[in-house]
């Protein structure tokens, strides 16, 4: 199963072709919609999100609310394009007004030294995280085809600004309920008015928080990914997946960064047997642990625990007090430029998350 995507910041839309997905797959557009509306929620969103009410069209791949087989094309128009049209219009001639002046945190200097443009226009519309909408759209589709298998995606908020959510005594169904009801998408009540403190006086001082958010995937199969290639470690395949994630600076699986602090008894999980009481069963017991410091992945392959993996958020790079920077035409040094922002974006990471690792294991399914 492989994606790809297009589309601006504030261009006419976005696009999205999802391939791989087998034939017989129930699919609707309300499904998808649902999740990208999920995307756009949270505490500490910018101005953007009161703009774009995303919805997604299927375009191809799909009759009759079941897939064909063949790529499913996807897209989702920007509601903005209406106040952009002359400046990112397809055709015409001429550059327009330029923007020169480079962002710390951002894509605009290394992007527009690589691609040789003299409008940093051409690299912060593209690099833009507006390209997640449709990466959470291709990602709902990867987690209905995961759902016919009883395996769920689901995230949460442990951390934002310093502050950490105390959680690890909550159910996993009861988890992701007390998540999906918070602004935060955080499941302790008194961790996130903490958090709704910080980003707020972030905002005040024209300042942007980080956070971490975590990945679960209940319900996975043993044997996914292989120890074989490298490239073919599952481990390795979702590290990747949310380091592709615009702002995501660190990734761990399980106990992740704490294992190396820690003695190798303190650190394995070990084995147990028991046999199960369906005598009429083939399948005469199991395999299980006790604990799960290993996030479900052993040696690149799930070992049949939970998939447990976290991704470390950034603050978003645009600030409203504005940081040095230094003008690429002039080389003057100056405040960088401002674009729309938001103060913190760790819960629509969170659901981006969902997406991709979604992605990832349906691919290896």
């Amino acid at each position: 199963m492989r994606y790809l995507t297009g589309g601006e910041s504030h261009g006419q839309l976005l696009l999205g072709i999802l391939e791989g997905v087998p034939a017989g797959l129930h699919i609707s557009e309300e499904i998808i919609s649902k999740d990208l509306s999920r995307r756009q929620s949270g505490y500490g969103r910018g101005e953007r999100m009161k703009i774009e009410k995303d919805q997604v069209e299927i375009v191809s791949g799909v009759r009759k609310g079941t897939s064909l087989g063949s790529p499913i094309g996807m897209i989702i128009r920007n509601r903005d394009w209406a106040s952009w049209q002359e400046v990112m219009a397809v055709k015409g001639e001429g550059e327009g007004p330029l923007v020169t002046r480079p962002r710390p945190g951002h894509a605009d200097l290394p992007g527009a030294i690589k691609y040789s443009h003299s409008d940093l226009r051409n690299v912060l519309e593209r690099a833009s995280a507006r390209d997640t909408a449709m990466r959470v759209a291709v990602g709902a589709i990867a987690k209905l085809f995961l759902g016919e298998f009883g395996i769920d995606v689901i995230s949460h908020v442990v951390e934002i600004g310093g502050v950490r959510a105390r959680h690890e005594d909550i159910p996993r169904t009861r988890l992701f309920r007390k998540a999906e009801r918070s602004e935060l998408r955080c499941a302790d009540q008194a961790a996130e008015r903490e958090m709704i403190k910080k980003i707020d006086s972030a905002r005040e001082k024209g300042d942007t928080v980080g956070g971490i958010f975590e990945i679960i995937v209940t319900n996975p199969p043993i044997g996914l990914g292989s120890y074989a290639q490298w490239d073919r470690r599952l481990g390795a395949r979702l590290a990747m997946s949310l380091m592709s994630i615009q702002a995501i600076k660190g990734v761990e699986i399980g106990m992740g960064f704490e294992a190396a602090r820690l003695p190798g008894s303190k650190v394995h999980d070990e084995i147990y047997y028991r046999k199960l009481k369906d005598q009429s069963s083939k399948i005469k017991g199991e395999f299980y642990r006790k604990t799960n410091n290993a996030g479900g992945i052993e040696g690149g392959i799930t070992n049949g625990e939970d998939i447990v993996i976290r991704g470390a958020m950034k603050p978003i790079a645009t600030l409203y007090k504005p940081l040095r920077s230094v003008d690429i035409t002039t080389k003057r040094r100056f405040e960088a430029s401002i674009e729309r922002s938001d103060i913190c974006a760790v819960p629509a990471a969170s659901v981006i998350g969902e997406a991709v690792v979604a992605l990832e294991l349906a691919g290896a399914m």
